[in-house]
């Protein structure tokens, strides 16, 4: 009798102490994004603004309710069947308890299915195709990035006028195709009269920008290229040393970038268009901490994909802190459907529908100005999430 009781009073103290045990161990955060291939700078930012985010979002202490964040970096060198690989490998072999990544669109799509799978979360940052939140989409996929709908959506703002002949200079590859349909949805007035797709690692523009032209110089009132382009060799340089504005009217638009490339907008002052983030834009107390942050470290401001980073761990900090530190895959999801966030962006809302975080953009105007290395996107205006109709494209 005794014996069973001391057995019975053993098991009920495993049954009791078993979840404060899980609690009081690490919560493994997988970052799979490129650290080498042809998006390598993306993916280098994300990882300083993710860490970055970790420790601000937990005030230096790097542990949510007592629980260490541990953070497994996997470079996917920008390869779908490597990311997915290892995808599979943090949820499996690491144990990561939600994963964060990849940098590549065409990656993303890829590992979409490993997280239906193993049915954990991936925290989509930067990758931007509307398929990983739309048809591609399953429920364990958040996105803290922008979508190309957001992206087209805002820039179509600086550029949906009557009479305007529009050519699209993009990359073949999801997120080039994907931004060029969002921007061709998005727009109600102007008119898109060619489109112009490059291999990613396009180096020599000439045959490509020569399409562009004999499409659009004959059109009657305004012209213009927008340009959706990532990482490799920007075609912004090829497009200032044909002065398409003065040989033929044609005008170039963009989004924003990272700051190197963005040396290259000094060509084209006045040129409008919508970004993500520029570091001078938002202000809030998250930003300026990020920028404080960064200085301090690198004697340089925060970039680009720097604030996605810092955005995707603020989410991810905000989500564990509303569990109380649970990682269980079905509570992070009731947690983060319709869950709003701070971010250097200002605040971020996940979507329900379909886990996409709808954020402002920024209309802005490149004033070219001689202390900076490159074109400075002045704000015109602030569009905020409730002005853009973002549509829904799952099929959830």
């Amino acid at each position: 009798m005794q014996r069973r009781t001391l057995v019975a009073l053993a098991a009920l103290a495993a049954t009791l102490s078993s979840p404060a045990f899980s609690q009081s161990g690490e919560i493994r955060i997988a970052h799979v994004y490129s650290k080498t291939g042809p998006l390598e700078a993306y993916g280098k930012q994300t990882q300083t603004g993710l860490m970055m985010g970790l420790d601000y979002a937990t005030g230096g202490t790097m542990a949510v309710n007592g629980r260490k964040l541990v953070v497994i970096e996997k470079d996917d060198q920008g390869k779908p069947d490597l990311g997915k690989s290892l995808l599979a490998a943090a949820y499996s072999d690491d144990k990561a308890d939600i994963a964060v990544g990849p940098t590549s669109s065409g990656v993303a799509l890829a590992m979409l299915p490993v997280a239906e799978e193993y049915k954990k979360i991936l925290l989509v940052e930067p990758a931007v195709a509307d398929a990983i939140t739309g048809d591609k989409w399953n429920k364990y996929i958040f996105r803290t990035g922008r979508n190309s709908s957001q992206d087209a959506v805002s820039n179509a703002v600086a550029m949906d006028k009557d009479g305007v002949s529009i050519a699209t200079l993009a990359q073949d590859y999801a997120f080039g195709r994907d931004g060029v349909k969002a921007f061709k949805d998005a727009l109600k007035k102007a008119r898109i009269v060619h489109e112009e797709y490059l291999p990613q690692n396009t180096t020599d523009f000439t045959a490509g920008i020569q399409r562009v032209v004999d499409a659009l110089k004959d059109k009657p009132g305004r012209k213009a290229i927008e340009v959706i382009w990532a990482g490799g060799t920007p075609p912004f340089n090829a497009l200032a040393a044909q002065d398409l504005k003065k040989r033929f009217g044609i005008e170039v638009f963009t989004g924003g970038n990272i700051l190197p490339a963005m040396a290259s907008y000094k060509n084209f002052p006045g040129m409008e268009g919508a970004t993500y983030y520029y570091f001078g834009i938002p202000k809030n107390a998250v930003n300026e901490a990020l920028v404080a942050a960064h200085y301090k470290q690198f004697k340089a401001p925060p970039d680009f994909f720097t604030a996605g980073g810092f955005s995707a761990a603020m989410a991810l900090v905000t989500a564990l802190k509303a569990t109380g530190g649970d990682t269980a895959t079905n509570k992070l999801i009731k947690t983060m459907e319709g869950m709003s966030f701070e971010t250097p962006k200002g605040k971020m809302t996940f979507r329900k529908e379909d886990h996409q975080a709808l954020q402002s953009m920024y209309h802005f105007k490149i004033k070219v100005d001689p202390a900076f290395a490159w074109g400075v996107p002045e704000l015109v205006r602030e569009i905020k999430p409730e002005e853009m109709q973002i549509p829904v494209r799952n099929k959830r």
